[in-house]
């Protein structure tokens, strides 16, 4: 993405709260167009709108459901029609779940499927052509939980699991025309996705069974992380500092990782 020019123009899914708005934000700095999408929030989406242009930035918001064929079109063609073209897509819209598979209404999963999963392969679809003729860049807010396990969160993990494995096989497809594809696997960021979290019916969850974490970071210390790994070309970014821990440990000590995540997890309920 480097330092950006007006005439760049990046797609944001989730941008209204946490680590979305905090790369949109980032963007306008670096004077990007911005389109910022959102689901159910226009007033958060306005002030993530506001915040791109006080960086510097142009921005539009468009609301569209990521998980409907429809709406993603129409989320790429507003944005060729603002302004001109795609050169970044940040695929970083999501959801999550809480609950023992054992309990769990199958439906639970396939709705955070649909939303993790299909919404960054049905953005992806649709702004596609744009990317490769610009040469353009794929970002995807993926997780911990996509490349280690996550007791309790089983679908959530399968979904970003199953974003790793799209997004690095469609890079090795277009990797002759230029298309960049970079991984961001976050551990706990202050994004209040937790709070929104589906129970085992569908219904929200009760706050007593949601994951109780310490050591969150800010969305914006994310986000200047995301960025520098980035512009460095990195094809992974662990964030923060003690991901890169927790990540080789799962690679090298997966048994170990099992028990010590499980033990974290299980011994809340």
């Amino acid at each position: 993405m480097g330092n950006g020019e007006s005439t760049r123009t990046a797609i944001v899914t989730g941008a209204s709260r946490g680590i979305g708005r905090a790369l949109a934000a980032a963007l306008g700095s670096r004077r990007f167009n911005v389109t910022v999408n959102y689901f159910t929030s226009p007033d958060a989406a306005a002030e993530t709108v506001a915040l791109v242009q006080q960086a510097g930035g142009r921005a539009i918001a468009v609301q569209a459901d990521v998980g409907r064929a429809d709406e993603r079109q129409r989320l790429v063609d507003d944005t060729v029609n603002a302004f001109g073209g795609i050169d970044v897509l940040i695929n970083n819209a999501g959801m999550t779940h809480v609950g023992r598979f054992r309990d769990a209404d199958v439906d639970v999963i396939r709705r955070v499927m649909d939303v993790n999963f299909f919404g960054a392969v049905n953005c992806t679809k649709a702004a596609l052509p744009s990317l490769l003729e610009r040469r353009g860049r794929i970002v995807v807010t993926s997780s911990l939980a996509g490349v280690a396990p996550l007791p309790t969160r089983s679908g959530y993990a399968a979904s970003k699991h199953a974003l790793h494995g799209f997004f690095e096989s469609l890079r090795g497809e277009h990797a002759r025309d230029g298309l960049r594809v970079t991984m961001v696997c976050p551990t706990y960021v202050r994004t209040g996705i937790g709070t929104a979290a589906l129970g085992v019916d569908g219904r929200p969850a009760p706050p007593d069974a949601r994951l109780g974490v310490r050591g969150e970071i800010e969305p914006e210390v994310a986000a200047d992380a995301i960025f520098r790994g980035v512009v460095a070309g990195r094809r992974l970014i662990l964030v923060p500092g003690q991901a890169v821990l927790a990540y080789l440990v799962s690679r090298l000590a997966p048994a170990l990782y099992e028990r010590i995540i499980s033990r974290q997890v299980l011994g809340k309920e």
